[in-house]
């Protein structure tokens, strides 16, 4: 690299980051462009490694590692109590930890590579020359003193050459010059990312998508024919005066975390929580057996809750049953709310008649009780039908007769 015109290089690659940045592209692209727009421009980079964090509820963060002979790959690591050996022993855990911006490494030498692990990995792949730099995308000074597990909102990076005598001053200069703009570009992908991880976890996956398609304003909402899932926890408020608050959180997250689980695997869509209640519902205006599908997913829901009560009833702690009413109709699905406060959710004549249906759960002692629209529209669940009468449910004109699933255990 000819060290007088390394400025064009970096006024290239700057403006092609920052033109992929602001039309959206992933940071999977984003890095992949700039680790092959450096390596086109001569650098010898060997591996580059880049990290951010997420605003993810299972993982704190993630990475990419681009090796030149193999590309790209992602890793995402997941929250834990405390920080993993792994982590504390990288030089970027140290690199955040002292008040300089980079931290520089000669894995040809030995006493250099005792420092951390990586570089004696990296030595042995054929690296010889190893930099890594900081960059916050906030106001934080990098030479303030900054939490390593707790860091702002930016991006740690390294690059590790192969080349003989590693880094040139040119390679440097032009590695330098390139980090406002991949920042930049980092930034604008990542805060779409983060805008995504946040609505799919607070709205669920499919009216995140559509908040996030424009679907924000008051009363926007459309009519869709759908199976509700009305999910109830059972002896919930006996359960919240005996036990404490904490173990009250965790039994909460353990069932529902199943429910989720099975409504999400059999393409459901939960939408809100409600104290120990749950609302979701399988689309049936969309192709696909969205009836089957959720009563698959009432079945599959059963056994899974079942073990989970018997693995916490072998540790001792408090266990409960559920009741599930699944009904179809018509509903309004969209936003209701006041002018600056929305709920993206599901209302309609169909919704309130589910949840009189999950009522008589107690009384005719049933887990699951379904009604007569969807035993009706089920293809493949007609044998397992069991009728439990007909009824008159509080707020419906019309009397309905209620059903439940025995299963044929030789088919399931």
């Amino acid at each position: 690299m000819d060290a007088g015109n390394h400025a064009d290089p970096i006024a290239r690659i700057s403006t092609m980051l920052i033109d992929s940045g602001l039309k959206g592209a992933t940071q999977e692209a984003l890095v992949e462009s700039y680790c092959e727009a450096i390596i086109a421009a001569g650098v010898p980079l060997m591996r580059l490694h880049l990290a951010q964090r997420a605003y993810h509820p299972e993982f704190g963060g993630f990475g990419f590692d681009y090796y030149r002979d193999k590309g790209l790959d992602r890793s995402d690591f997941a929250r834990t109590a405390s920080p993993v050996d792994t982590w504390l022993k990288s030089p970027l855990y140290f690199l955040l930890s002292i008040t300089k911006s980079e931290l520089r490494g000669d894995l040809t030498n030995p006493e250099d590579r005792a420092r951390f692990p990586i570089f004696e990995e990296l030595f042995e792949m054929g690296g010889t020359d190893y930099l890594a730099a900081k960059a916050a995308f906030t106001d934080t000074p990098l030479d303030a003193n900054i939490d390593p597990n707790d860091p702002p909102e930016g991006y740690l990076i390294s690059w590790t050459s192969d080349r003989e005598g590693g880094f040139t001053s040119e390679h440097l200069a032009l590695l330098r010059g390139l980090m406002p703009a991949l920042g930049i570009a980092l930034k604008c992908a990542s805060h779409k990312q983060m805008a995504v991880d946040i609505v799919s976890t607070y709205l669920g996956a499919d009216a995140g998508q559509r908040v996030l398609s424009g679907a924000i304003q008051r009363g926007s909402s459309e009519t869709i024919h759908a199976v509700i899932w009305y999910f109830d926890l059972q002896g919930f408020t006996r359960l919240s005066e005996e036990v404490a608050g904490t173990e009250v959180i965790a039994l909460l997250n353990a069932y529902f975390g199943e429910v989720v689980a099975v409504v999400e695997d059999h393409g459901g869509n939960v939408l809100k929580f409600m104290g120990d209640g749950l609302l979701a519902i399988f689309d049936a205006t969309r192709p696909g057996p969205a009836v089957d599908q959720a009563l698959a997913a009432a079945l599959t829901l059963d056994g899974r809750l079942k073990a989970l009560s018997q693995a916490r009833g072998a540790q001792g702690l408090p266990v409960t049953g559920y009741s599930l009413a699944l009904h179809l109709g018509d509903v309004l699905y969209g936003n209701i709310g006041g002018a600056a406060r929305l709920d993206f959710t599901v209302i309609g004549s169909a919704v309130n008649t589910t949840a009189r249906i999950l009522s008589f759960c107690n009384q005719l002692e049933q887990r699951l009780i379904l009604s007569d629209r969807v035993a009706k529209a089920s293809e493949t669940r007609q044998e397992e039908l069991v009728s439990l009468g007909r009824y008159m449910l509080r707020g419906v004109a019309r009397p309905m007769t209620l059903y439940t699933l025995y299963p044929d255990k030789s088919q399931t």
